[in-house]
């Protein structure tokens, strides 16, 4: 029972760092278009947005290794859902956030193509999205 605590307890706590997210991009729309302040503001999403993705992967290799009290296949089930759920809301969340800085980022890099970045990712799991992303950032 106490594993099944843990893991609720884990949710929660990716479902108020989803919920800060919302607020910190919510508050963005009173911040000026760029400056110190915007850019440590967006920063700040990012590194919350990093830190959801690696609580959500956590939840759900909890539940691909239950221990303690097995789950029943209905609990199971409503735990996967809810994990997917917060992982689409991350998404979505992300991709706004992205489309706010893409007029930065094409002035600063130029246009990217989207068959190139797609190109990039195909076949990649989560690991190897995260690979691409540290040389990315690391400039190759």
């Amino acid at each position: 029972m106490a594993s099944s605590d843990t893991w609720i307890k884990e949710y929660n706590e990716a479902a108020r760092i989803a919920d800060d997210i919302n607020g910190m991009i919510s508050e963005r729309i009173s911040l000026p278009a760029s400056g110190p302040e915007t850019q440590r503001h967006a920063s700040a999403i990012r590194r919350k947005i990093t830190i959801l993705g690696t609580r959500l992967d956590g939840l759900q290799s909890l539940l691909s290794r239950p221990t303690g009290k097995p789950l029943t296949d209905k609990e199971m089930n409503r735990r996967k859902d809810m994990v997917a759920n917060l992982r689409s809301k991350a998404n979505q969340m992300a991709s706004a956030f992205n489309m706010s800085n893409f007029a930065n980022r094409e002035s600063l890099l130029g246009p990217e193509t989207k068959q190139d970045a797609m190109s990039r990712t195909v076949g990649l799991d989560n690991s190897g999205l995260v690979g691409l992303q540290r040389q990315i950032m690391k400039g190759k």
